[in-house]
């Protein structure tokens, strides 16, 4: 178990994200993570990801998130395992053109997957997770969650800006966040014991459903109607 959080300020926001604010969002999941913390601020302060470590698979610093791929144009925040990576990095190594710098990182296969095969490469990941990426060519940012939805993945967009998190509260350190009760929310809890996505119990709160992503470009316009999944797997 780790845990992510990230922020994406629009373009047309005043928002500039801070390392404070950004560690406040992360440090509050400290449980998640007890074996270390990492952040990335972007150049311009629009782009903000934060990480808490629980290592598991690759225990090297070189290992550690918010991860980038060897030019710095993907940053990606990764909470779960993928299954099959190596077999996918033994994909990836004999299409040829990936520098990796870890040596059986699960991660690292994630940013060189995207890069080969673009959000198609969820097809091929066998596992559970929650996912943030950031493109710095396109500018865009990507959340993505597994197919059971073992992994938790909860998002809010207000004034100008995209979080997303882990945990609630993680997203509640926003001193803006709106936290009113959502009322469908709380009758499906009332009733079924369970708020289905994307409802929260928070009306600004939501959690992606599972076996799905989402994407929001930098002017905040997001692929909602067509909010991707990706069910149907293939083998390879």
């Amino acid at each position: 178990m780790c845990g992510i959080a990230g922020v994406l300020s629009f373009t047309n926001s005043a928002f500039r994200v801070s390392e404070s604010y950004l560690t406040r969002m992360r440090d509050v999941m400290a449980h998640r993570g007890p074996d270390g913390a990492g952040i990335f601020v972007s150049p311009d302060r629009r782009l903000g990801l934060g990480f808490r470590r629980l290592a598991i698979i690759d225990l090297s610093e070189r290992a550690m998130q918010p991860m980038s791929n060897e030019d710095g144009t993907l940053w990606v925040v990764f909470n779960g395992e993928i299954y099959n990576h190596a077999e996918i990095r033994a994909e990836l190594e004999a299409l040829g053109g990936h520098r990796w710098k870890t040596d059986h990182s699960d991660t690292e296969v994630i940013l060189h997957a995207f890069e080969q095969w673009g959000i198609d490469c969820v097809q091929r990941f066998r596992g559970m997770f929650a996912i943030g990426l950031w493109d710095t060519k396109q500018r865009q940012l990507w959340l993505i969650r597994d197919r059971i939805g073992v992994k938790p993945l909860y998002y809010s967009i207000h004034h100008g800006r995209i979080t997303f998190a882990s945990e609630i509260k993680a997203l509640l350190e926003d001193e803006q966040q709106e936290r009113s009760l959502n009322e469908e929310a709380f009758y499906y809890y009332l009733s079924f014991n369970a708020t289905p996505a994307p409802h929260t119990l928070f009306s600004g709160i939501r959690k992606l459903a599972p076996g799905t992503w989402l994407r929001v470009s930098e002017d905040g316009q997001s692929n909602k109607a067509g909010t991707g999944t990706f069910w149907i797997t293939h083998s390879h």
